[in-house]
């Protein structure tokens, strides 16, 4: 399977995932840091996916959002927007609505 698929099936796996510079336990940027902390606030889970770990994973991703720049937020299988979007969505309290219509459908 090509990284594109495999990054494709993941982001339908995953109700919340995150493409950062290194991990949860690791950040490896400050905007990864950042856009971690955020879920880490509003206390839902939550993957990474550390675009170090493949030479392919950066390509990929930029193929399927079409944004040249990481972090890259996906909630429900869609694309949200980087870190700036992220935060200020957080900022302005319309993350915690989105996020919890998230999980709920993937409860349901």
């Amino acid at each position: 399977m090509e990284m594109k698929d495999r990054l494709e099936a993941l982001i339908q796996e995953q109700p919340i995932l995150l493409f950062t510079k290194g991990n949860k336990m690791f950040p490896r940027c400050g905007f990864s840091k950042a856009v971690i902390e955020v879920f880490q606030e509003l206390a839902v889970p939550f993957e990474t996916v550390d675009i170090f770990e493949h030479e392919d994973i950066k390509p990929a991703l930029v193929s399927i959002s079409d944004w040249p720049t990481t972090p890259q937020i996906f909630l429900g299988g869609e694309f949200v927007g980087g870190g700036d979007l992220v935060r200020e969505l957080h900022a302005r309290g319309e993350l915690r609505g989105m996020v919890d219509q998230v999980l709920a459908n993937a409860e349901g």
